[in-house]
């Protein structure tokens, strides 16, 4: 079957239009601090440059959601009019104030009335539960009224690491959960009728992020929502394997027809997630005929993808889409990759890691690593860079690398270790998504996880 887009309705975010007949639209987010305004201005202009258009910054507070209207005011008076998205966790109120300076506001629905997950398992009755309910409805609508006023739209951002208790003890840590997470706050979008919305439902796990979005899409069908969806995937790390990673999960979904806008979300500068944003649009119609000819032709369990390709960057993008979603579904567990002009043993590597990031074989550690943003609390790619070469031999292990608490623990449950900011300067270590030291000096950190893994791993044999 050829490609064909999912038809979604048009939401208007400042200028841009989104979803529709639009094109894909590609974005990023700042990682200064929101507070900084020229530094932030700054970014967002070599994010626009790049070619993103949207720029995210996070808004942790009031003032952070304040500081927006400088930074807009200095965005515009340099000539850029890419729309500005603010990131709101845990707090409401500061969704209220961003809504009146940007020209869109994410709101978590794991966090914006449902306490911080903490991984308790919560009891309710049908009532209780309706009465849960009743409060997401009462704190939204207000929030819906500020955006219909200043036609500001919103993102329903659900992730996998920031599910609520209250969720998770219903549904479970399941794609059935995070899609349930996002209705609700869908269906009071529908009673409001306010549709100026776009959704997102994320995860690290490729597998899970996929099933979540493929299911969301049919329980919108059947309740005749149509709402412009953003793609992504969560932590995906940096280097090859980030963009491998990527590749794969959006890369799946993109040539099923799904997707309006989508985020490379890697740990380096934010604007060189756009050039591999744009590469994957571009890439949609040749990899899914690929898609197609590779499906047909699987025998003995395995897929063999013949591509042409002039550099190792594009052959990795185009390789990781064009099966991505094969090996999500497991149709296959093997892949063999043929393209002149690369050695055997390169190519057998892209194929390990193609099977890596579709969860269907580890062949080398697994780092799960944020991109980065103004709430990271500590120097987040020297950090990576010194993780990642004091720990590559550790075949098969899954270390995160997360710059703030907000997905950390739950984002890396699946993680064997895991090192998380937990305040300006201090660190946090786990083993799955158990804290085993907190509040550790950053200069002292790194090494303290490197011991705790050395004696963990030790005591294990």
């Amino acid at each position: 079957m050829a490609y064909i887009r999912r038809k979604s309705h048009e939401v208007n975010i400042g200028r841009l239009k989104l979803g529709g007949d639009n094109p894909i639209r590609v974005q990023s987010m700042n990682n200064t601090s929101t507070m900084d305004t020229q530094g932030s201005v700054n970014q967002v202009l070599r994010i626009a440059e790049a070619g993103g258009e949207l720029v995210r910054l996070t808004t942790q507070g009031v003032r952070e959601a304040e500081n927006m209207r400088l930074i807009r005011e200095g965005v515009r008076a340099a000539g850029c009019n890419v729309p500005l998205v603010a990131d709101v966790h845990f707090n409401p109120r500061v969704a209220d104030v961003a809504a009146l300076y940007c020209e869109k506001v994410r709101i978590n629905p794991g966090n914006y009335v449902d306490a911080a997950r903490q991984f308790k398992h919560l009891e309710y009755t049908d009532e209780e539960y309706a009465q849960e309910l009743a409060k997401i409805e009462k704190r939204l609508i207000p929030f819906l009224d500020i955006c219909r006023q200043h036609n500001t739209a919103i993102r329903i951002g659900v992730n996998h690491g920031s599910l609520s208790d209250r969720i998770m003890s219903r549904y479970g840590d399941t794609p059935e959960g995070i899609v349930e997470s996002c209705m609700e706050f869908l269906r009071v979008c529908m009673r409001e009728n306010f549709l100026n919305v776009v959704i997102s439902v994320k995860a690290s796990n490729t597998v899970v992020m996929v099933q979540s979005m493929r299911l969301l899409v049919q329980e919108m069908e059947k309740e005749g929502m149509d709402f412009p969806l953003h793609l992504g995937v969560t932590e995906a790390g940096e280097g090859e394997d980030g963009r491998i990673k990527s590749a794969v999960g959006i890369g799946a979904l993109l040539t099923e027809g799904i997707g309006d806008t989508i985020r490379v979300s890697l740990s380096e500068a934010p604007e060189k997630e756009i050039p591999v944003a744009r590469r994957l649009v571009e890439l949609i119609p040749e990899c899914s005929a690929l898609r197609e000819k590779a499906e047909a032709e699987i025998h003995d369990d395995a897929v063999t993808l013949d591509l042409e390709a002039s550099s190792l960057g594009d052959l990795q993008l185009k390789a990781a889409m064009a099966v991505g979603a094969l090996f999500i579904d497991k149709k296959a567990h093997k892949l063999t990759i043929r393209c002149k002009g690369f050695s055997k043993e390169v190519l057998t590597d892209l194929a390990d890691s193609i099977l890596q990031a579709a969860r269907i074989k580890f062949v080398k550690t697994e780092y799960i690593s944020c991109p980065g943003c103004g709430r990271t609390l500590y120097d987040l790619e020297g950090t990576i860079s010194r993780i990642k070469a004091a720990t590559a031999h550790l075949k098969g292990l899954k270390i995160a690398i997360m710059g703030c608490i907000v997905n950390g623990p739950g984002e890396m449950a699946d993680a064997d270790y895991g090192y998380v900011g937990a305040a300006r300067g201090k660190v946090s270590l786990y083993k799955n998504k158990v804290c085993v030291k907190k509040n550790i000096p950053e200069e002292e950190a790194v090494n303290q996880l490197l011991k705790f893994i050395e004696e963990d791993q030790a005591q294990q044999k």
